[in-house]
């Protein structure tokens, strides 16, 4: 049988045990400049490679340009993706750098950014 009294570590109540040594250790190091790094893929604008889209800008490939119909409707978060509405078909292709997860849609005349989990790619 146990008593109602609990015996706890007395450390681990104190404050300098709750400052993780990781942390105060990362505090005493010099801050080392970081420098970015912008990919340049030849053959793609600028833009692309900085991750601003200008569809008027991106020209389809010759070939590896797909039909897709759109799963869901999807509202573009800026001037760079295409809108959607759900049962549309649309045109799609990738482009070298681009995130695996887009792909650039047309339909008609309008171009922009949609993600691939909003598609069901055909042939």
């Amino acid at each position: 049988r146990f008593s109602g009294t609990f015996v706890g570590n007395a450390e681990s109540a104190s404050p300098a045990a709750a400052t993780s040594p990781p942390a105060a250790a990362a505090a005493t190091l010099p801050a080392v400049p970081t420098i970015p790094v912008v990919p340049t893929i030849v053959g793609v604008p600028n833009t692309v490679a900085e991750g601003v889209l200008n569809p008027n800008e991106v020209k389809p490939p010759a070939s590896g340009t797909r039909r897709a119909r759109v799963l869901y409707d999807y509202e573009a978060a800026d001037s760079t993706e295409l809108a959607l509405l759900a049962d549309e078909m649309i045109t799609v292709y990738s482009l070298p750098g681009m995130d695996p997860d887009w792909l650039i849609g047309e339909r008609g005349n309008q171009k922009g950014k949609v993600p691939v989990t909003y598609l069901e790619l055909l042939s």
